[in-house]
């Protein structure tokens, strides 16, 4: 009995684990690798995923205490990596900041489609925050992140989530690339009300002063 409590117990926490969207309880593929590899080891993984980085390892940045304090308040990952270039002949050099956000979504898919849209925008308030407080100079969020990844069941009812380029989850992100002088990269289903609403898969261009700058629709043959 009490072997099969245990077992219990593992799978329960396995089933905790995979609700939270984690690998094996670790947050990240990156935590996990360095957790269970040996030193060298690690280090020639990391650089079969990451690149070469100019012969250098992969350092990790030190974040500032309120993105930190973001993270932990509110229950995302939060990593940070400094990764070399060339010297140029023409041009000093300077450093870039580029942010990253992968997120899954907040509610049900069963939930009201409004209420899934809005759930997004808390889940990803915090994160943004985050980046502008660690000096992003460009944030690039994922594909379609203002609602469920939806593309592969073909379905007409997640066309719904479509919007304009100057759409809500642009005005949303207008004022955090104002607030800290950041580009934001924002791909969203765009709804194009000026030629028949025909439907694409656009990433929208937020400038540094909140102004849309431009778009890129994607085509897939």
């Amino acid at each position: 009995m009490d072997d099969t409590k245990h077992r219990e117990e593992e799978q329960v926490m396995s089933n905790e684990d995979d609700s939270k969207g984690s690998i094996c309880g670790y947050d990240s593929l990156h935590r996990l690798l360095k957790d269970n590899l040996k030193p060298h080891l690690f280090h020639e993984v990391s650089r079969l995923l990451t690149g070469l980085n100019c012969g250098k390892p992969l350092e990790t940045v030190v974040l500032p205490e309120l993105a930190s304090t973001l993270s932990a308040e509110h229950g995302f990952d939060l990593q940070a990596f400094c990764f070399q270039a060339d010297k140029e002949l023409l041009r000093e050099p300077r450093v870039v900041r580029v942010g990253l956000i992968q997120n899954s979504i907040a509610l049900p898919t069963t939930a009201h489609f409004t209420n899934q849209k809005k759930a997004i925008f808390d889940k990803l308030r915090p994160i943004i925050e985050a980046a502008g407080s660690s000096g992003v100079n460009i944030l690039c969020l994922q594909e379609a992140w203002m609602m469920p990844f939806a593309f592969c069941t073909r379905e007409k009812r997640w066309c719904e989530f479509a919007e304009p380029v100057d759409g809500e989850s642009t005005e949303f992100l207008q004022c955090f690339a104002l607030k800290y002088n950041m580009v934001i990269i924002s791909p969203i289903l765009e709804r194009d009300i000026n030629h028949g609403e025909v439907i694409w898969n656009t990433a929208v261009v937020i400038g540094n002063h909140g102004n849309v700058i431009g778009k890129h629709r994607k085509v897939t043959a």
